[in-house]
């Protein structure tokens, strides 16, 4: 995944966890005064990705919104050592308080 600049402070990394355990992470990030989160993730996880922030929309923050969306493939050395591709996602989300006008 390329890099989005900046430090990992505002980024969940999703993975093998359960999906609630994402969405808790992701209103952790914005109850910690984030006003952007990125959600990351490859292969596999990235319907676990899509659920999370979904769900977090849907149930929690219904005022967030998904600002951008970014996908790829990278290439990446498989467990035998041939190349294989692997597809990512990036979810760029806002909270409540990135509408705000100051």
């Amino acid at each position: 995944m390329p890099s989005i600049g900046g430090s990992d402070d505002n980024v969940v990394f999703v993975g093998k966890k359960g999906v609630m355990d994402y969405a808790m992470a992701i209103m952790a990030q914005f109850s910690k005064g984030t006003s952007d989160v990125v959600v990351k993730a490859r292969g596999h996880s990235i319907s676990r990705a899509v659920d999370a922030v979904e769900a977090t929309r849907n149930r929690y923050l219904t005022d967030m919104k998904v600002t951008d969306i970014k996908i790829g493939t990278e290439e990446m050395e498989g467990k035998r050592g041939d190349m294989i591709n692997v597809s990512w996602i990036e979810l760029f989300i806002s909270g409540p308080e990135s509408d705000r006008t100051e």
